[in-house]
């Protein structure tokens, strides 16, 4: 085994997120697994891909994101689709008048 090679990133079925009403001020942590639409306010959310650093002293933690809004007569329109990152969530944010999500981590849930 290679003492030098670059360790892979840790897949993981599950995800933190954090979300911010910002008409009430109110914070939410939403733990979810994988491919599940998370409902936060009129936002659909469905993360597709989750992953975080092996390095206990430089933990990112990077997921591939969609966010839809639900509008009138039930359609839905894409908001943000791509990539997030834990340690910088102003590099690759959704912009919203009323909602801000942004990951926290990438974790192993129980399975359901």
């Amino acid at each position: 085994e290679d003492a030098f090679a670059q360790e892979k990133n840790i897949i993981t079925n599950g995800v933190t997120l954090q979300g911010l009403d910002k008409q009430t001020g109110r914070v939410f942590i939403i733990d979810a697994p994988l491919d599940k639409l998370i409902e936060f306010g009129t936002l659909k959310i469905v993360v597709k891909h989750c992953e975080k650093s092996p390095l206990d002293d430089r933990q990112e933690s990077m997921a591939f994101v969609v966010i839809s809004e639900e509008k009138a007569a039930g359609t839905l329109q894409n908001l943000f689709s791509g990539w997030m990152f834990a340690t910088s969530p102003a590099l690759s944010a959704m912009d919203h008048p009323t909602y801000d999500v942004w990951v926290k981590e990438c974790k192993a849930l129980p399975n359901i």
